[in-house]
């Protein structure tokens, strides 16, 4: 069952960055609890986020993508994350460019690139990707993989998947099988992995930055829904997860419910170890009325006014 929504009464201070900000009252309440540094956070959403790239080896090797986009006027910068280079001044936009359409780079928030560092396919493994679209994450997945082992891409939005195969094929991916079905159902397919990505569907609180209206245009409800449907696919995940594999966790939203309750619930449930992830902030350990497993700081959190990304909340669980 998916945990008890916490909200909080409302004090003067929370009132007031909520009026500055704009945003409700209940969610800056909730963020006061668990975010450090409030105010320097919520105004860090009210800037435009930064633009990262990550480097497809598959087609180009880090050095000679820099060198043609330094020869074309763009400047980059190399970042804590393997194969990410932050574009710190663009003649024109980078997704315009040919090197893009051929493939030698993604256009992607470096959080997002953590989930399949931590979940560190090699080649030959059967993977899972549990929902899929756009493809930056199955795309990484299949460059970690060499293009080799198995891949296999999830996808339930039938007017996603024109999008993620456009990216497959762009960057060259050969290892992927793509599916158009609901990830609930994966047992179907009758397949035991290696290791799953599960970045569930959630509530998106982390994105705020790139979309302001995030900040009111979900509510308590659409949490308490999301953690339900995260739980959901936690259990379709463990089903096909052979012993001793790996299940990476990750959602871009702040909210524990959505994130440390459902990293409790597997190992309640399953017996899973959370094992560490070398980036981010320790994951939260209690939050209102909700106490979680003490392994559940291993999980990590990623705010965008101390990491520079957008938020991301990233657990590495190990089916023992």
């Amino acid at each position: 069952m998916a945990c008890d929504i916490q909200q909080f009464d409302a004090d003067e201070r929370v009132k007031a960055l909520a009026r500055k900000y704009g945003y409700p009252e209940y969610m800056v309440a909730r963020f006061a609890r668990f975010v450090p540094d409030l105010e320097r956070f919520l105004a860090s959403m009210e800037e435009p986020p930064r633009t990262y790239i990550r480097v497809n080896t598959l087609r180009i090797n880090p050095n000679a993508l820099i060198k043609r986009l330094s020869d074309k006027g763009f400047t980059l910068r190399e970042t804590d994350v393997p194969d990410c280079l932050e574009v710190t001044g663009e003649p024109y936009s980078i997704g315009a460019s040919a090197e893009f359409l051929s493939g030698y780079f993604y256009v992607q928030d470096k959080s997002s690139m953590v989930p399949p560092l931590a979940l560190a396919p090699q080649p030959g493994d059967v993977v899972i990707d549990m929902a899929a679209s756009p493809g930056g994450k199955t795309t990484h997945l299949a460059q970690m993989m060499g293009n080799r082992g198995l891949l296999i891409a999830i996808e339930v939005d039938e007017s996603r998947l024109a999008g993620l195969r456009s990216n497959l094929g762009r960057c060259g991916i050969m290892n992927t099988v793509l599916f158009h079905m609901d990830a609930r159902d994966v047992a179907r397919l009758e397949i035991k992995a290696d290791k799953i990505l599960l970045d569930a569907p959630c509530t998106g609180e982390g994105v705020i930055a790139k979309d302001r209206s995030r900040k009111t245009s979900r509510g308590i409800e659409d949490i308490k829904y999301c953690s339900g449907l995260q739980e959901e696919l936690i259990d379709a995940a463990h089903a096909c997860l052979k012993p001793g594999g790996i299940l990476v966790y990750s959602t871009c939203s702040f909210a524990p419910e959505e994130n440390e309750c459902n990293v409790d619930y597997a190992i309640k449930k399953y017996g899973m170890k959370v094992e560490p992830i070398p980036y981010g902030e320790p994951g939260l350990t209690s939050f209102g009325g909700l106490a979680f497993e003490p392994q559940v700081k291993n999980a990590r959190r990623l705010y965008p006014h101390i990491h520079g990304t957008s938020g991301f909340f990233v657990a590495r669980l190990k089916n023992v």
